[in-house]
Parts: structure tokens; sequence; C-alpha cells
């Protein structure tokens, strides 16, 4: 995935460095697709949770600068071309790239290894409405702009596709493309206006249900295969 977002995307770069520890091994795959060194700029704090997920801007943005450091000595007066796996909500990629120029990066390229998060996750992933998805309310130009990078590019979902070709993958955080139908009760006020889910045309009726309904329809099914063991 690395070499096919070098391929889309290149840069015109001194140093690539991956963000710890998922950006790292496509900054790798990057870097000997386009010729560049690869290096390490980033120093990651093992005892710091996931800052995406955290409950406000402001602990997401503490978290940031307690989890990551910059070596300045590797980063200094170079262009750098900093991977990273995507951008959710915009605050990590806003951090890191303010924190590569401030110890001395004279160009920082952000390169991301996946399509654009568009479409919240209705299967496990803490994405839970769609305006707190920065790729749903800015361009590219203007994410860009937002955190602060010389350039930005995303590996297409093409692309994405073309590096794991076994069917069967779920694209809808960045398609708007759900394998099942959303009930309503977990949809109702998830999406922007003006964006329109395409869901499953025949999904089954459990999946329409709400979650209580679902709940029930669990314990009946229980409840009647212990009385058939009866």
């Amino acid at each position: 995935m690395g070499r096919q977002l070098a391929r889309e995307a290149p840069a015109d770069a001194d140093l690539v460095i991956g963000v710890p520890d998922s950006g790292m091994p496509p900054a790798e795959g990057f870097a000997r697709e386009a010729g560049i060194p690869y290096g390490e700029g980033l120093i990651k704090n093992r005892y710091v949770a996931r800052t995406f997920i955290q409950p406000t801007q402001e602990l997401r943005e503490m978290g940031v600068r307690m989890k990551l450091n910059a070596l300045r000595d590797n980063v200094a007066g170079r262009r750098i071309v900093m991977v990273d796996d995507s951008i959710v909500r915009g605050t990590t990629s806003r951090q890191i790239v303010r924190m590569l120029k401030e110890a001395g990066a004279t160009e920082v390229h952000v390169r991301i290894n996946s399509p654009e998060v568009t479409w919240p996750c209705f299967y496990g992933i803490d994405t839970d409405t769609q305006d707190q998805l920065i790729s749903a309310n800015r361009s590219v130009e203007g994410i860009r702009d937002f955190i602060g990078a010389d350039s930005l590019a995303f590996l297409s979902v093409g692309g994405l596709l073309n590096c794991v070709p076994m069917a069967g993958y779920c694209t809808a955080c960045f398609t708007g493309q759900y394998p099942v139908e959303i009930p309503a009760s977990f949809s109702r006020g998830k999406f922007l206006e003006g964006y329109a889910p395409n869901n499953l045309a025949h999904a089954s009726a459990t999946s329409r249900g709400g979650v209580s309904q679902l709940i029930e329809d669990s314990f009946d099914d229980i409840l009647k295969e212990e009385m058939a063991h009866e």
C-alpha cells in the first residue's frame, strides 16, 4: 500500500518517516518506491492510549503531545514525507505537522495510507457521527490547510483494493456503500445533510430492528434451543 501511495502521490523530499506504529510499514514501502531515504522522525510513548477516541478535543490534543516526540537531529533542515494510516478528525495530523516544523523540518508532505474516511462506521470503530469526520466537511485542500501540511494526498479506493485483491472487504467508511442496512435506531442523526448512504437493498428483518428487538430475539432463540434439548 505504501508503494501504491508513492506511485499515486509522489513527493519531492529528503526523508520519509512513518507515524508510529501503523504508519511505519507503508512509509518504508513509500520510501523504497520513491527512492527516498527512510528514517525515524517520531518517537512514541508506549503508555498513552489512542488519541482519536478521547472524549474532548482538548484531551485529544494533549494526548498527541504526550504520545509523540519529534527527533530534531533527524528532521531539522529536511523536507519530510510523513506517512500515516488515516485521518479521522485531523487533530493528530495537525499536531504532528506542527511538531515536525517546530523541530526544524523545512517542509512536511503528508501521505495517508487509506482513502478518505468520509462516512461513519456502525460496525465497531468509534466514528459515531459524520460531523466528526474532517473529510466529510472539508476538501483535501481544506484539510491540508487545516493541518498545516505543504501537501496532502490519500490512497485511492481503487489503489487500496488493488493491494488486497481478495473480494469481500467493507469500504463503507470510504464510499458510503454499507454491506447491511443500518437500523434507523443506529443511524438517526448520524449523517450530514446531503449525504445518503447506500445500504444493502434486501436486508434481513433482524438488521432493520432496533437494539432492544435484537436482544429480545436473541433471548427467544436461546429459550427455544433450551426447550428443544429438554
